[in-house]
């Protein structure tokens, strides 16, 4: 039977691929950001790291007043504070007032995803997870098309702002469309399909300050992973590797490319073959490797595969499964486990962005060797995740009960 919310799915979609355009829009335009806010590329990590911040403060707050007043507010909401954003970065004088603005984009990002995620598993209560993985893909296309638009403006010498002004003519569509449509009532959830988690499924008790505490750290490295090479890949294709402004630009596109393959892959091996426990082991590994490859070996080549092989093992997914493997070691409280992992992935939101910046005042190369070190501490947390993961969980049982 057709899905009578689907048109309202699709707008929720689309707005995150939107969305995913505005995580990397103020890296993609820091060379222009540099001379209207009359500031250095610190003062662009500063800025950048204000999303981090905004997203923290409203995170928990938001998804409360959701279950209590509906999603269709806080969508709406975010969508009308991400234009205001988008808008006023063209207009902004200084670094002072585009700080404020990438706050309130952090704060629209929250408001999106306190609305937007209960709604999809509300209208597909039988697939939840496959319905919330879906946002991380579009999220991945709206980061392969954004630098393709760089690309085009550049090459034409047209004026940077088209780029913020898409966004921002997308939301008012979506938002225009979305307020003829049907929300879920909340309600279709079914609890009688809630997991129930065996007895015999625990060999031991699980140690919240040891591997839940892990798995916390790991909510934080992953995102540092990610976020650095958002924001820095191009600066770092240009000046390190000596790509072209437009060809540096596009190493986010393979980023998103990789990203968006690695979100389909990885949803298919955690439903079939492996657990998800191992793919946050085994992604962060990759990561590391490429990162290394990348430092050590400078050229567009290993760039363009570097950025690749990064968004496939870095943002498909390990945090999603981080928070998979939490839930399924310390079952029962999915909310209060949510918020802590998501707020972990929070402060590194606005720590990496401001920290890089730092670094790239001196070294824009080091960067990039920070953000392996980062990940190298994931790589050992995950080790201590899955040491203790089968210490805890009993093997011959098939599947997650989340």
């Amino acid at each position: 039977m057709k899905n009578k919310y689907l048109g309202t799915v699709i707008c929720l979609y689309l707005s995150y691929l939107i969305h995913g355009m505005g995580v990397i829009i103020l890296a993609q335009n820091m060379g222009y950001l540099l001379t209207q806010l009359h500031t250095d590329k610190a003062g662009i990590g500063y800025v950048i790291s204000a999303m981090g911040i905004g997203r923290l403060i409203v995170l928990y707050a938001s998804g409360v007043l959701s279950d209590k007043f509906g999603r269709r507010p806080f969508i709406y909401t975010g969508l009308f504070v991400y234009c205001i954003f988008f808008g006023g970065i063209l207009i902004s004088p200084n670094v002072q007032v585009a700080f404020f603005l990438a706050l309130l984009a952090g704060v629209a990002n929250s408001l999106m995803d306190a609305g937007t995620y209960p709604a999809l598993m509300e209208a597909f209560p039988n697939t939840p997870g496959t319905a919330n993985i879906l946002i991380k893909a579009f999220m991945s296309a709206g980061q392969f098309l954004l630098p393709i638009i760089m690309g085009v403006i550049i090459a034409n010498d047209l004026y940077y702002g088209i780029s913020f002004i898409i966004p921002i003519v997308s939301f008012i569509l979506i938002g225009l469309v979305l307020s003829r449509l049907e929300f879920p009532s909340g309600t279709t959830a079914k609890q009688g399909k809630a997991s129930v988690v065996l007895q015999d499924k625990f060999i031991a008790k699980p140690k919240m300050w040891l591997e839940g505490a892990s798995l916390i750290a790991i909510g934080f490295t992953c995102t540092v992973t990610f976020l650095v090479i958002q924001i820095w890949m191009p600066t770092y294709g240009e000046q390190v590797v000596g790509m072209t402004k437009a060809d540096s630009l596009q190493l986010i596109s393979y980023y998103g490319m990789g990203s968006l393959a690695s979100v389909f892959m990885t949803s298919y091996l955690v439903k079939e073959k492996v657990r998800p426990v191992t793919v946050v082991f085994v992604y962060p590994i990759i990561s590391f490797i490429s990162l290394l490859g990348v430092y050590y070996y400078p050229t567009p080549m290993v760039a363009t595969v570097g950025s690749f092989i990064i968004g496939f093992s870095a943002a498909g997914g390990v945090l999603q499964l981080a928070l998979t493997s939490m839930i399924e070691i310390f079952p029962g409280k999915k909310g209060t486990i949510t918020g802590i992992i998501y707020t972990a992935s929070s402060i590194a939101g606005f720590v990496a962005p401001f920290v890089a910046g730092i670094i790239a005042q001196t070294n824009v190369a080091n960067i990039i060797l920070f953000d392996a070190g980062i990940t190298l501490i994931g790589v050992i947390l995950a080790v201590i995740v899955n040491i203790r993961y089968r210490k805890v969980i009993n093997m011959e049982i098939k599947g997650v009960q989340v």
